[in-house]
């Protein structure tokens, strides 16, 4: 197998999923990926173009994907098989603590002599933690380490003192931990590398598409993506990317942003190469409305003529989904996260737009050409009792009655789940928000991944719900929102009963579970669990709703084949 200097590894959350009974429950019912949590984050490819624009020899290999494609897949033997000095392991979001770790542990166990890295919001939130554990040598952290990695790697080559590496917290010849401090942010992201033909490339490289592949699924429904930026101006009490997060995680002042051009060529970039939905990553409004207007000014000029979806962090009017309408050609839709009907609820969070806003807003996108409208709502909020979060379900009668029966407008009820994100205002000051955690460290949320319910998964509860209260108000919501949208005719009846059904049993198998943990002898109890396992896999998706409705028309890798070769040879000759 061909040798590189760095392979990036995504784990699944749990290591190894295949051989645990484990009931994920409606944990990713609102997201792509599986509750797996397969998907990698878009890092890997931006620090992959860096380095391989400076000479060096990059690789993607999602293991993840893999042992969902294919229950037989070795991953100790593919880990074994891999050569590279370094291998990059993200721990990003927290549910991948479990998986990470464990991956991290293999790769030492077969490659004493490679570097391990770990990166992602959550490696520098809990760095002290991580450059503890023996099968971590360096953590990365930051939200901009792409030039910090090309620098890490050339000073790995060149045998070269790593203090002069920005970001970087590492273990010397003597196992001292040295830390060289956060003193590389980027204020903005116009030097960013963002090319989909890296991933295209590394590919063909390897002729391993699954392995590259950014989650399950991803070559027949692919969704490319864009981003503004990187921080936020927002400071969302339980978001772990809001500003306030972003100060602590990443010593972030203030967002940085790709300027309209730049963010424009990107889209044409994956249009050379893909005929598929690119998803705009944070509200074009969000650094000015002149930002927007001379992004949507370049994409005109540009010709886009893929399906675009754009985000909003607060209501919009007539005036800014006109401009949408004319900007792309190939249509466009809207994803819009209020995560409460409940007005209380939502200001406490930090989100100051009321609920006519909201009413407004879905109005006027298809009045003025939305091709489909995504609007989602979460249980577990601060503030929110089990009352709130019904009414949230309920109030989807009113949205739904606004806009045509042909008009796409899907709502989505899930809870917040599986963990509160670290170095949120939720997370730093529990009290404040009303809320009780079962873990704060990195080990206690790995070890909390272990449990066979995702209730127990749950890494919180609050003043006005604890888990069991969360676990069937949010089963309790799925079956009232699927009952709005039969009776707003949105639905046939046998398909609401088919929801309802569905939704029950995942309600039954966890109280199954629950039982099943009260039996005091061990061989017994996981004997019963192993029973129930197959069940819970045949739930694993669309336990609370129809995740279907988050794939997005689009030709699949194998029908886009003609259009890669030709971006690829558009991109050689650049």
């Amino acid at each position: 197998m061909a040798r590189s200097d760095i392979i990036f590894l995504h784990a699944p959350s749990v290591y190894d999923f295949r051989k645990k009974p484990i009931f994920y429950g409606p944990v990713s019912d609102v997201i792509p990926s599986s509750p797996v949590f397969e998907m990698y984050p878009i890092g890997f490819m931006t620090i992959s173009s860096h380095l391989e624009a400076a000479g060096f020899r990059t690789r993607i290999v999602n293991l993840a994907v893999q042992m969902l494609r294919d229950d037989r897949f070795d991953v100790e033997k593919r880990i074994k098989s891999l050569d590279a000095d370094v291998f990059a392991i993200d721990l990003h979001w927290m549910p991948h603590v479990h998986g990470a770790t464990e991956i991290a542990r293999i790769v030492k166990k077969y490659h004493p002599d490679s570097k391990t890295e770990f990166g992602g919001l959550t490696s520098s939130y809990f760095w002290e933690e991580l450059i503890k554990r023996p099968e971590v040598d360096m953590v990365m952290r930051g939200d901009t380490t792409e030039e910090p990695t090309v620098r890490l790697m050339a000073a790995l080559q060149e045998g070269k003192d790593l203090s002069e590496v920005p970001n970087l917290v590492w273990k010397d010849a003597g196992g001292r931990v040295r830390n060289n401090g956060i003193s590389h942010s980027l204020e903005n992201l116009d030097d960013i590398r963002f090319d989909y033909g890296t991933m295209i490339k590394n590919v063909l490289r390897h002729m391993d598409i699954g392995g590259a592949l950014p989650w399950y699924g991803w070559d027949k429904l692919p969704l490319t993506s864009v981003f503004t930026v990187r921080g936020c101006s927002l400071g969302c009490a339980e978001c772990g990317g809001s500003g306030y997060a972003n100060g602590k995680v990443v010593c972030r002042k203030a967002p940085a942003y790709r300027s309209p051009e730049k963010l424009a060529e990107d889209m044409d970039v994956i249009q050379s190469y893909l005929d598929t939905p690119i998803f705009i990553v944070g509200d074009l409004r969000q650094h000015s409305n002149g930002y927007a207007e001379r992004f949507l000014k370049e994409v005109r000029e540009r010709g886009i003529k893929n399906h675009v979806v754009a985000e909003l962090f607060s209501g919009a009017d007539d005036g800014y989904f006109s401009k949408l309408d004319r900007a792309f050609d190939g249509g466009w839709s809207i994803e819009f996260s209020p995560d409460s009907h409940d007005e209380e609820v939502r200001y406490a969070l930090g989100k100051g737009y009321s609920n006519e806003e909201i009413e407004k807003s879905v109005e006027s996108a298809f009045r003025n050409g939305c091709g489909r409208f995504d609007l989602f709502y979460m249980t577990g909020l601060p503030f929110q009792t089990r009352e709130s979060a019904i009414s949230s379900a309920k109030a989807s009668r009113k949205l739904w009655g606004l806009v045509g029966k042909d008009d796409d407008l899907f709502i989505y009820n899930a809870p917040f789940a599986p963990f509160v994100d670290p170095g949120s205002r939720v997370f730093e000051e529990p009290g404040r928000w009303g809320y009780r955690f079962f873990a704060r460290t990195l080990e206690e949320h790995k070890r909390l991944l272990e449990n066979p319910s995702w209730k127990h998964v749950l890494s919180y509860e609050t003043k006005w719900m604890d888990r069991d209260t969360i676990a069937e108000t949010s089963y309790d919501a799925a079956i009232e929102l699927a009952t709005m949208e039969h009776g707003c005719s949105r639905i046939s009846a046998e398909t609401l009963e088919l929801r309802k059904e569905r939704t029950e049993v995942a309600r039954s198998l966890m109280h199954r579970i629950d039982e099943i943990m009260t039996v005091r002898d061990e061989t017994e109890r996981e004997d019963r669990l192993w029973e129930i396992k197959a069940e819970g896999v045949r739930l694993m998706n669309s336990t609370v709703c129809d995740k279907n409705n988050l794939d997005w028309e689009a030709g699949s890798v194998w029908r886009n084949s003609p259009r890669i070769i030709a971006g690829l040879i558009r991109s050689y000759m650049r």
